[in-house]
């Protein structure tokens, strides 16, 4: 009996259904592949006793990061803009992992109003900080002013994050070896600081301003670096990779049916998920290897190589006092 044979006794749907099961499965050994390696650096008791910060924890990158600290026994705060999903993130997280000392407190990085009084209640509560990791961001989204007059984007992805980890410095001095970590995006490579229209006030591009304020945490963590170095303070930025979040939201096509039926099934293998987003962050907050490592940039567990704008000492000196000025520091 030859082949051809064989395979006309093999019904059509058989053949059809194991197609796709291998097409599935290869997708699925892209996805885990791209997504790279879980950090298995510590067991799970390394983290217990830190306090850590974790911004926009409600979903996502944060989320994911949340609950991996929180399996690890740290103690974990959610600074969180909606309280009705940071509860129902933080009761999914404290039932799995059993860690009751994960908290949720108001954040809203779109008003210097509602950082300052987190940080007061967190200072109250608080006498130490061992990880700031500032997470929280939007992106493209309508031209948008927050409540200070900001730019949106700029306004969460930098300068809320900006006061923020300006006001928690003393007590992060007091509890070195201590961290902060920045998720900026390769996405700063296309942004530029536009000095002579930063808050888009002129004109406004949502690619352009989400670019620049990517490439403001860069510049933002370089320049803190430097402020920081000899006191036992590190700070690093990182890109989380191409992840598949709620930050996509405000993208039109990507969350149309078109997409979802046309595009995502090809690209999905390609994505990462929120958990293979949040490893370099937890590696950043956690690992030895990496304790007296600053003012670096890091994907994929590795330090990778900036674009040139934000390696601009000059502009980085000026969006430093620039935002300085702006958030009344």
């Amino acid at each position: 009996m030859n082949i051809k044979s064989i395979s006309k006794k093999i019904p059509t749907p058989v053949v059809v259904g194991s197609t796709l099961m291998g097409g599935f499965g290869l997708a699925c050994l892209i996805k885990e592949y791209i997504g790279g390696l879980r950090y298995q650096g510590l067991d799970t008791s390394r983290a217990e006793g830190k306090v850590i910060i974790v911004t926009g924890a409600n979903t996502g990158i944060g989320k994911e990061t949340a609950w991996e600290l929180a399996r690890r026994r740290a103690k974990v705060y959610m600074a969180c803009r909606d309280m009705q999903k940071c509860e129902a993130a933080r009761e999914e997280i404290v039932l799995d992992t059993k860690n009751k000392y994960v908290y949720c407190r108001q954040c809203d990085l779109a008003s210097l109003e509602s950082i300052r009084e987190f940080v007061k209640n967190f200072k109250f509560q608080e006498k130490r900080l061992d990880v700031l990791i500032n997470n929280a961001g939007v992106m493209r989204t309508p031209n948008t002013k927050t409540k200070d007059g900001f730019e949106l984007q700029l306004g969460v992805n930098h300068m809320g994050h900006f006061l923020l980890t300006n006001l928690l410095l003393d007590v992060l001095k007091d509890s070195t070896p201590s961290r902060i970590i920045n998720v900026s995006s390769v996405a700063h490579k296309r942004g530029v600081i536009n000095k002579e229209d930063l808050n888009s006030d002129k004109s406004y591009d949502p690619s352009s301003a989400y670019a620049q304020s990517k490439l403001a945490n860069i510049l933002f963590t370089n320049e803190l670096a430097k402020k920081l170095e000899g006191t036992g303070v590190t700070a690093n930025s990182m890109h989380p990779g191409i992840v598949d979040t709620e930050i996509i939201r405000h993208m039109g096509f990507f969350n149309s049916w078109i997409s979802k039926i046309f595009l995502k099934p090809f690209v999905w293998p390609f994505i990462k998920n929120a958990k293979q987003g949040a490893q370099t962050i937890i590696y950043l907050a956690l690992d030895d290897r990496v304790e007296k490592t600053t003012g670096k940039y890091f994907s994929n567990y590795e330090e990778v190589e900036v674009s040139s704008q934000a390696k601009d000492e000059n502009t980085s000196k000026w969006l430093w006092m620039t935002s300085e000025k702006w958030t009344r520091l």
